[in-house]
This record gives C-alpha cells, structure tokens and sequence, in this order.
C-alpha cells in the first residue's frame, strides 16, 4: 500500500536536519540550502503520492539536468518508486524500446524534449508540473514519516551500449548508498565542497555525484552548457569534478599553465581509459587526479587511487574501494561483487542476475592486479580479435592513437579480410583545425606497435551516424567500416 505521506529519503534528511544552511543545489541564478532541498523532495514525494506513483512504479525521465530533475528523483526514492532515466541523445528508436523493456507507468520530460517521445506512449508529464521549484508552507514539511529501504529497486540505468544496444541494469537504492559511502571513505566531501555536475543524469558516473554529495553535505553544481568547463569551475569555485578523456584533454588546452582554480581538490577521471600521456601531463600540472575503473552494473567506481598518489600508481586504476571486491579469472577476465553489484539485466521475460553462483559479475573486461593490489585494465575480452593468426586488442592501437596531440577519440574495429581473417580499421576524431593526415599517423604508429596491429585504413569521426554517449558504439562504427571497404573486383 502507497503511504498517505511521504517517506523519508534517510541521508537526505540526515544532512539537511544536520546542514540546514548548508548549500545543496548550486545554479547560475541563486544557491540552494540543504533545508529547502529537503523541502522540495518532500513536496515532489507527495505530489507523485497524489498522481498514484508508488512502491516499485517505474518512472522515465527524459530531461537535461537541472535541480528539478534531481528532486524528482530523490522524490521518487523517497516513495519507493524507480527512476528510469533516458538519454536524450538517443534516437526515437532506441527510446521506444527502452520505455517497452521497462514497462513505465509515466514519463517526465522538459520542453526542448518532447519531439523525442513515442507517439503512442501514454501519460506523459511536463518535469516542471511535477518537480515542486515553489514552496507555499515549508515549515510544515520537514517531517516525513517512514524511511525508504536499501534493498528497495531504484533505478533502471542503460549501459553505453558499447557493443550493440543499451542493456538495462536494475539496481537498489543500497547499491547507489554504498557506492557513495565507499567513494566517500576515499574522496571525502563534505559541507562546502561543490561537485560539478560534469556529467548526465541517465549515466551512472552522473547519476553517483548527488548520492556522494548528499551523503557527505556537499553542493550539486549545474553549470551553464554555454561556458567553458574552466570557467565553471572559477565561477563556481568547484572543488570537486568528474570527467570523462574528453574533457580532461579540454581543460588541459585551456591555455593556461595551471588549468584549474585553487579550490579544486579532486578530479575523478572515469568512462573509458586514459591515454598514459594524459594522465602525465595533467599529473604535471598539478591537477588531483584520481584514476578509476568502473561499470555500470557496480553503480559506478570499482577501483580508485587514493588522493596524493604518485605518476605510476595514476597509471593503473586503483585499488577497490569499500564495499567492493575484485579478481582476476584464470583467462584474465576481471570479476567483481559486493554491495555495489547491481540485481541484474531486465529482460522481456524477468530479470538476468547476470552472476556466477557465487556471487560475481563477469565484467568482460581483461586486466591483471599488480602486487599491490592495483588494477591494470588491458581492454574488453569481446572487443579482441585474431588477424593472420595474431591476437589483437583494439584497446592497445586505440591508446597509441591517443598519443598524437591532434587526436582527441580513437576507436578500431575489425574488418574482413580474405587473406588475414581481418583486419584493424581506425576512427580519427581529431581536435577542430587539424586534418586527418594518414602518412603521419601510420610514421608514429610504426615506432610504436608491431606491423599486423597498424590498421589498414583511416577514417573521419562519423559523429552523425553515432547515437549519444560517453562510449562509442562499435558495432554501429563497424558495420561503416565494412561498408567503407573497397569492394573486390
């Protein structure tokens, strides 16, 4: 039975009853305290309470970040509900079969949104008519009653679909809490940090910076998507920040010699590997990196240096945090469990748990821990392929692609070929004002890998033909490459 008031989203209500004053919600127009924060989740709690949301309903989201979004979404914990956020990069395609899969019982979306929508999905709700920005009374809503469980569903997050289309992982309000207490135990946040909001909502890597600041009393900061990312974070006096490769290399060509404001105090780099290069250089000029592995399915980090450490422990991908395990299967696989692990793949037909017997998560990904107990992710299992007999891992041309400073994503696929099996092909996207120039890679490439791992041909970044994303898809740029080749006379 739905409760007849709202529940109380525990860490939540913890730090607002404990930082009252403290700032929660950072935006361009004004600062929003903890106290009010709470407020308004309250208010959204009982609003989706009287439009019959309630224990286990799955609620899309289709929105750009913004506090409202946010406030929904710890709303709907608070209620029980499951949040189902959807990429708004994605094609209209991609998205009816993810509402489908899902089974959701509404979708809320923002205005620069709804071309997106399904013709014949149904009710549909404007974020703004749901989220409560305006409080008429709020005193008399900071006494919820109840709390909300840990083992309760809350999320339903779609994977990069790296490897074909997006999969849908089911996860727990726990999973969200003890990925943000096992973060917390290593980049700790508190009252007065700020987190950037670097990152969407729909990406689990986003979804993780307002549970860690909740938890820890820090502020959200949603920056505006017209300014530089250095300068949100002198605007906004940012101490904490997530990026992606992508923007690292950005804020690093910024142009000046200390790209970074005197608050920051970390920045986590996640989403896909770092080019060893990159993470020099920004080790050089002194940004608190910290280097991480993780997924989807363990609701983010996994494994993350600790602050302070040094250029050859940044090279790997840490250690796991609390709350986390890892190992390293005979074959090289990396496997991991914990409180973290998500319940597993929504399917037409029920739910993947998607796990050995024992307990752990076949990631597909290759790696090794060193002595120390740090991981060396070498690339996915299922990217590898054979070309005349030899092994080759896209992951280990992708990274010596990356070393030319005119490259700023590198992604190799295979191709058939009838007297090799097949062979490497490469997607260049280069910096603005730099033209793909083959006889040069090719020159770095030789001093740098063996001849049967040099792809065979170069293409252009095709950023149109590519769903949205923090990961490419290769199957997608695959099949470009097959129809790229030259065709046998």
């Amino acid at each position: 039975m739905p409760p007849t008031t709202s529940t109380s989203l525990f860490f939540l209500d913890q730090t607002a009853r404990k930082h009252p004053q403290a700032p929660a919600l950072v935006t361009p127009e004004r600062l929003i305290t903890y106290r009010e924060y709470h407020q308004r989740v309250i208010a959204t709690a009982r609003q989706l309470h009287q439009l019959g949301v309630s224990q286990g309903d799955r609620v899309a989201i289709l929105a750009d970040n913004s506090p409202d979004y946010l406030v929904l979404l710890m709303a709907l914990w608070s209620v029980g509900g499951v949040a189902v956020p959807v990429s708004t990069r994605w094609p209209l395609g991609w998205i009816q079969r993810a509402l489908q899969l899902t089974a959701c019982q509404l979708l809320v979306t923002d205005a620069p949104h709804r071309r997106l929508i399904p013709p014949d999905f149904s009710p549909v709700l404007p974020l703004s008519q749901v989220a409560v920005s305006q409080l008429t009374a709020p005193d008399s809503l900071f006494a919820p009653k109840g709390t909300a469980v840990l083992s309760a569903d809350a999320t339903i997050i779609f994977t990069s679909g790296s490897s074909g289309e997006p999969k849908a992982a089911l996860h727990t309000l726990g999973n969200h809490y003890y990925s943000a207490r096992g973060s917390n135990r290593n980049i700790p946040v508190g009252p007065g940090d700020r987190w950037l909001l670097s990152l969407p909502l729909y990406h689990v890597g986003g979804l993780a910076i307002p549970v860690r600041a909740a938890l820890g009393g820090g502020a959200v900061v949603f920056p505006p998507p017209e300014q530089s990312l250095l300068e949100n974070l002198e605007r906004f006096k940012v101490t904490h920040l997530s990026l992606v490769a992508t923007q690292l290399r950005r804020l690093l060509q910024s142009g000046k010699s200390t790209p970074h404001p005197g608050t920051l105090k970390a920045v986590l780099l996640g989403g896909s590997a770092f080019p060893p290069a990159l993470i020099e250089e920004a080790w050089q000029r002194s940004l608190p990196i910290h280097t991480s592995y993780g997924s989807t399915e363990m609701a983010s980090q996994i494994t993350t240096t600790p602050p302070g450490a040094p250029l050859d422990r940044l090279l790997t991908s840490g250690r796991p945090l609390p709350y986390r395990e890892v190992r390293i299967a005979p074959d090289g696989e990396i496997q991991v469990r914990g409180a973290t692990l998500f319940r597993g793949y929504l399917q037409n037909e029920g739910l993947d748990p998607a796990r050995t017997p024992d307990g752990w998560f076949l990631t597909g990904d290759l790696g090794e821990l060193d002595e120390q107990g740090y991981l060396i992710v070498r690339g996915r299992k299922d990217n590898r392929f054979i070309s005349g007999g030899e092994n080759i891992q896209p992951e280990a041309i992708e990274r010596t692609l990356l070393q030319l400073p005119e490259v700023e994503q590198a992604t190799v696929v295979p191709v058939d070929d009838p007297e090799f099996g097949q062979r490497p092909c490469a997607f260049l996207k280069l910096l603005p004002g730099h033209s793909l120039q083959e006889d040069r890679i090719r020159e770095h490439l030789v001093h740098h890998l063996p001849r049967f791992m040099i792809p065979d041909r170069f293409y252009p970044w095709p950023e149109e033909s590519l769903p949205g994303g923090l990961k490419p898809n290769r199957q997608i740029l695959q099949q470009i490459a097959r129809e790229k080749q030259p065709r046998k006379k």
